[in-house]
């Protein structure tokens, strides 16, 4: 199995692009319901649900359907050349995927510490990838 593990900085750049495509695909989404939602008489309340629900649901599919494919990777890791595998280094499940989503949340809440593991540990996992038995890896 590879063991070239995908360091801090080559992870935290890959996360910033895929921070900005999210961003920019989760704007335009929002805009356009929100516009839909608007123009059928509908209030602000009901675009900011939609709006929440779109900027919660969007990424999170995102992030759980790129890296549970067959590439194992977001836009963001493919352009860095690392991919996200089980620890056996096998492709993993969409559920899975969601899980280390979701487990980024707590290590973002922990004054960031779940990502900053990733410089310190063995396997360079955060606190997500070891909650979801996840590693990122070099691709060969």
């Amino acid at each position: 199995m590879n063991t070239n593990y995908a360091g801090f900085w080559k992870r935290f750049c890959a996360a910033f692009i895929d921070g900005i495509i999210t961003q920019i695909v989760t704007m335009i989404i929002a805009f356009i319901f929100g516009f839909m939602i608007g123009m059928s008489g509908g209030g602000e309340e009901e675009g900011a649900i939609v709006g929440g629900i779109i900027g919660f649901g969007l990424p999170w599919i995102y992030y759980a359907a790129m890296e549970s494919s067959g590439k194992q990777a977001t836009l963001g890791k493919m352009a860095l050349g690392i991919k996200v595998t089980s620890i056996e280094g096998e492709k993993i499940s969409f559920g899975k995927a969601s899980g280390r989503y979701f487990g980024k949340i707590i290590s973002a809440l922990i004054l960031l510490i779940g990502f900053v593991m990733i410089a310190f540990t063995e396997k360079k996992q955060g606190l997500h990838d070891i909650m979801a038995g996840c590693l990122v890896l070099n691709k060969e």
